[in-house]
């Protein structure tokens, strides 16, 4: 599924890598004892290996060397037993020790896959380079002084897992799938709540183009870009300046850009730095790394059950479609619901009443399943009076709206507003010959050849009994009517 650009010289193929910073789910921080929460007032979460003092001793939080394991075993990747942490040297103002502690050339995670789930149906695998962990930098806040930029140091040090793609994604939609997959699979995991709009979760875009078929061509990297919506811009708009400047004669420049989504452009903001700019050096404050099959094989006993395994599952438990399987693995709350609902009933009924009625309703609030009005029990109930003929569907679609305003149990709506379906077949029949009676030139059209007109007739009877009476009961008495 490539994304290509028509040019004036061609066409021209985009090639997409991603580096996913992602923030480990943990009370403390990666080398400190300090908060990780989100919030809280300016460098109120700040201890004194945060904040750069001299001769403060980073030590090892063991719980999110484990994080990054399970979220390596999710990612079906290489766990390597031996990893590294290195000082990565550069300046920046909210960057107070001068380097960041991250992991170069032998980090934690190896090389591992993502399977996308594409809207037409289709499936990509997007491979994994590698996985390492390394500590946050603080945040420079330029808006709070009229002349000055403030540092906030909340965020110094807070452990960051980041995950490396390989450059295999080639359309803004793979890009957008990938984001979405590895968000899905980190909040299965526990390893990362994966709130881009809370900066747990950014993206690094690598956007470069090429002639299809040939060799890769000078990337450009886009920073700390926040939600899906802008990746998928950011790459549409970097590409096609890549294709202009190649067209005009000119040459890419390797480089670091940011995405303005106001203006839909990206500007310069320095050039790419190579791995020899930042003088790596293993961080002689920290031991290695190191542990053996036992340790793995713990966490990997604590994994839960992640969603390809369940969108398999629930293909051949409930015989579902790839695509509404999809939809209801994406999260694991969605999922839950999901299952409570169709224990015990129809897998297919109960998955097109939460897929269609239920989030069609949650997505026009601005709800997640979470926080839905109508309990996964309720919903089961009102398939059970589907199925036993106490509600039609079209009653039950009535009731759903009415459970979801008054948080009621279906039974008891259908009881108080007097929605039980009809059907006696005397009380159907009268029904049936007073609509043929009052329109006896159509019932004579369906007799000499208008058969189609029987829906019609269908339509009133049910709007005469106020949509209580049985359809197929409806359908069944007005044909024998009419067609004899």
């Amino acid at each position: 599924m490539s994304y290509i650009i028509k040019g004036e010289t061609g066409d021209w193929e985009v090639v997409i890598g991603l580096e996913v910073h992602a923030q480990v789910t943990s009370q403390a921080k990666l080398f400190s004892g300090a908060s990780a929460t989100y919030g809280g007032e300016a460098n109120d979460h700040v201890s004194f290996i945060d904040a750069g003092f001299p001769g403060m001793l980073p030590v090892i939080n063991a719980y999110c060397v484990e994080q990054a394991v399970k979220t390596g075993l999710g990612l079906r990747a290489q766990i390597n037993k031996r990893s590294v942490f290195a000082r990565k040297n550069y300046f920046y103002a909210d960057l107070p020790q001068g380097y960041q502690i991250s992991q170069y050339e032998l980090p934690v995670v190896g090389v591992g896959e993502v399977v996308l789930d594409m809207p037409d149906g289709s499936s990509a695998v997007v491979g994994i380079e590698r996985l390492h962990l390394e500590q946050d930098a603080g945040k420079s806040m330029h808006d709070q002084h009229p002349s000055l930029s403030l540092i906030d140091l909340n965020r110094s040090g807070v452990a960051l897992m980041e995950i490396v793609s390989m450059p295999d994604m080639r359309s803004p939609e793979q890009a957008g799938a990938y984001v979405r997959k590895l968000r899905s699979i980190l909040r299965y995991l526990g390893t990362c709540d994966g709130n881009m709009d809370e900066g747990s979760m950014r993206c690094d875009v690598n956007v470069s183009v090429r002639r299809p078929g040939e060799g890769y061509r000078t990337r450009c990297e886009i920073k700390n870009v926040n939600s899906v919506r802008f990746v998928m811009q950011a790459i549409e708009v970097e590409a096609k300046r890549h294709v202009e400047v190649y067209e005009g004669g000119g040459k890419i420049m390797q480089e670091t850009r940011l995405f303005d989504p106001n203006k839909g452009e990206t500007r310069s903001m320095r050039s790419k730095e190579h791995a020899h700019d930042y003088r790596y050096f293993p961080d002689p404050d920290l031991l290695p790394l190191e542990f053996d099959d036992a340790f793995v094989a713990r966490i990997k006993a604590t994994l839960p059950e992640l969603p390809d395994d369940k969108k398999a599952r629930f293909m051949d438990v409930y015989g579902l479609s790839p695509y509404d399987a999809s939809v209801l693995v994406v999260e694991r709350e969605r999922a839950e619901y999901f299952e409570a609902v169709a224990k015990g009933r129809d897998g297919k009924k109960a998955a097109n009443w939460v897929i269609t009625n239920l989030f069609g309703m949650l997505n026009k609030a601005g709800l997640d399943v979470t926080e839905s009005p109508v309990a996964a029990d309720q919903l089961g109930q009102l398939i059970d009076l589907i199925e036993d003929g106490t509600v039609s569907g079209r009653l039950a679609k009535e009731v759903f709206e009415i459970m979801w305003e008054e948080r009621k149990d279906p039974a008891v709506i259908v009881e108080e507003r007097g929605m039980k379906q009809v059907t006696d077949s005397g009380a159907i029949e009268a029904a049936c010959d007073e609509v043929i009676a009052a329109n006896p030139e159509k019932a004579n059209d369906i007799r000499n050849g208008k058969e189609k007109l029987i829906a019609w007739f269908i339509g009133q009877v049910m709007k005469q009994t106020q949509g209580k009476a049985n359809p197929g009961a409806v359908q069944e008495i007005l044909k024998k009517k009419l067609l004899g």
